[in-house]
């Protein structure tokens, strides 16, 4: 196997020697424990990043829990996926090295009852002080049915947020349930007068048991479940868990399907960014500013159903393509759309950016430093907008994207207008692509025949918000586990360091910003 630029921090070790690739872009290392220490230092040393921790049980035939830890360079096409075994339900922390980890050991130790070691946060994630203390989810021996929740809870399991202690310091609790029709989320802030001094995020308040669910069902019903993921999120993740079928099974997918997803893709990406754009400008209370967004936000979800018979696109992304042909006349239609839609954008664009209270509410607030990207693994818009060059769609190109290649712009304010302009763009370079792809549109088949194969593989998006990551082990025919990372999952916590400074006013409009996903957070 040839070494890749992600192997150069296993030089030296024998887990070098046992490494071997995957179905996609991944490499697997299998890891020693007394290695294991002295890799993750070489691999924060040599500027990795964590974009997932996860756990599976009776992994190819091994006795007991195993842990993956994903780990990929900057720029680099491979992924390193370093296997380790939990010995005991006990394993050593790597948070203090690699923060995004986090929420991945607590979401672990959630799941399978693992402990880590060193952590510096081991309080619960998506098992809320209602759950049984003993209950682990994720372990193949917890059935999944209907459980019964403590009506009482001891003070000692009642969950304790971060201490902010201080002569002036006074807490504002915002949420879980909110004024408008909007999932739950708490908000913890601490305030000294009107600057915000600390945010603390809770999330995971209506927990779906999304990965248990995939649990022995074949593939093809869990294209459903991928659709369920999160609702503006439908094409990135049916996409994401198809590919990663389609590489373990060998299936060639035909040239008009891979474009023609990448069709619906940038769709999905125009109408969901057009939401957040819309959603700056109402959160500042320019409502006049935020319609014209809108109403380009419902001419997309027209086109949408007129191209897929669903809004949302749901029902056509299917394992080895697409489960139907998308009618000729509607995709002539799109591009005559598109023709007027850049001069409509265009205009609103500037309608919001010429108002000097709208550059006033924007400039220098949320501001979420380039040094908290690859520690926290901030990806998508929030990235690009703090002056980092990652996408998915360049660096790990799957599917069309290997042939058209989106023009990526990266700004250096990380602040709210940075991210307003970073999703400005990225609307009219979707719109761009996608005239592009069907101008060179081939004919033919939209599926192909296989054989559904049993192995693993991972594979990696570009949803809206950023990075998606599914990983899928198929085991005599059915999924026997399925991890879903969304970009939402690491990107709440920028909102935490983002919102330092700030008055509590502005929260709404940093939050309109990010714009994550609720439900693509707590699967």
């Amino acid at each position: 196997m040839a070494s890749p630029e992600i192997l150069t921090s296993l030089k030296g070790t024998e887990c070098l020697k046992t490494a071997f690739p995957g179905n996609n872009s991944e490499i697997y290392a299998p890891v020693d424990e007394a290695e294991f220490p002295a890799i993750i230092d070489a691999l924060a040393n040599d500027g990795c990043v964590l974009i997932s921790l996860f756990c599976a049980q009776n992994f190819e035939g091994r006795k007991g829990l195993a842990l993956f830890y994903a780990f990929e360079r900057r720029g680099c096409e491979n992924i390193l996926v370093l296997m380790r075994s939990a010995k005991g339900s006990k394993a050593t922390s790597v948070a203090q090295k690699f923060p995004s980890a986090c929420w991945f050991e607590r979401e672990v130790s959630d799941g399978f009852g693992i402990e880590f070691e060193g952590a510096f946060d081991n309080r619960r994630l998506f098992l809320h002080e209602v759950y049984p203390e003993d209950f682990h989810p994720l372990l193949k021996e917890t059935p999944n049915k209907k459980i019964k929740l403590r009506e009482k809870i001891p003070a000692e399991s009642e969950y304790q947020f971060k201490p902010m202690n201080g002569e002036g310091v006074y807490q504002i609790p915002v949420g879980p349930v909110h004024a408008g029709i909007i999932e739950p989320g708490h908000f913890r802030f601490s305030v000294i007068g009107e600057p915000i001094s600390n945010l603390e995020v809770r999330m995971f308040y209506k927990h779906r048991g999304v990965e248990k669910l995939a649990e022995g069902k074949t593939p093809e019903e869990c294209v459903k479940i991928a659709e369920a993921i999160s609702g503006d999120e439908t094409v990135a993740n049916s996409v994401a868990f198809c590919m990663a079928v389609e590489k373990i099974s060998g299936a060639k997918i035909p040239a008009r399907a891979d474009r023609l997803r990448a069709v619906l893709l940038e769709m999905e990406r125009i109408y969901s960014l057009l939401g957040d754009v819309a959603g700056m400008a109402v959160d500042i209370a320019f409502a006049s500013g935020a319609s014209p967004f809108f109403i380009l936000r419902e001419e997309i979800l027209r086109q949408n159903a007129n191209l897929t018979g669903s809004r949302f696109m749901k029902g056509i992304v299917g394992i080895g393509g697409l489960k139907k042909d998308v009618p000729e006349n509607e995709l002539r239609n799109l591009s005559s759309y598109l023709k007027t839609f850049p001069k409509l954008f265009k205009e609103a664009h500037d309608s919001v950016l010429s108002s000097t209270i709208s550059v006033d509410r924007f400039d220098r607030t949320g501001l979420v430093e380039k040094r908290l990207v690859s520690p926290l693994n901030l990806t998508g818009p929030i990235a690009r907008a703090s002056g980092v060059q990652i996408d998915n769609r360049k660096d790990r190109p799957y599917g069309a994207y290997q042939s058209f290649k989106p023009r990526v712009k990266i700004m250096d304010g990380g602040d709210v207008l940075s991210r307003f302009e970073v999703k400005s763009h990225e609307i009219l370079e979707s719109v761009n692509l996608i005239q592009k792809i069907l101008k060179d549109l081939p004919e033919g088949p939209v599926s192909s025949n296989f054989k559904i194969s049993d192995g693993f593989c991972l594979s990696t998006v570009e949803a809206p918000r950023g990075q998606n990551l599914h990983w899928v082990y198929i085991k005599d025919g059915v999924v026997d586990r399925y991890k879903v990372r969304t970009a939402s999952f690491c990107n709440w916590q920028a909102i935490e360091h983002a919102v330092i400074g700030n008055i509590v006013p502005d929260f709404p409009l940093i939050n309109k910003s990010m714009n994550l996903s609720y439900a693509g957070t707590d699967l």
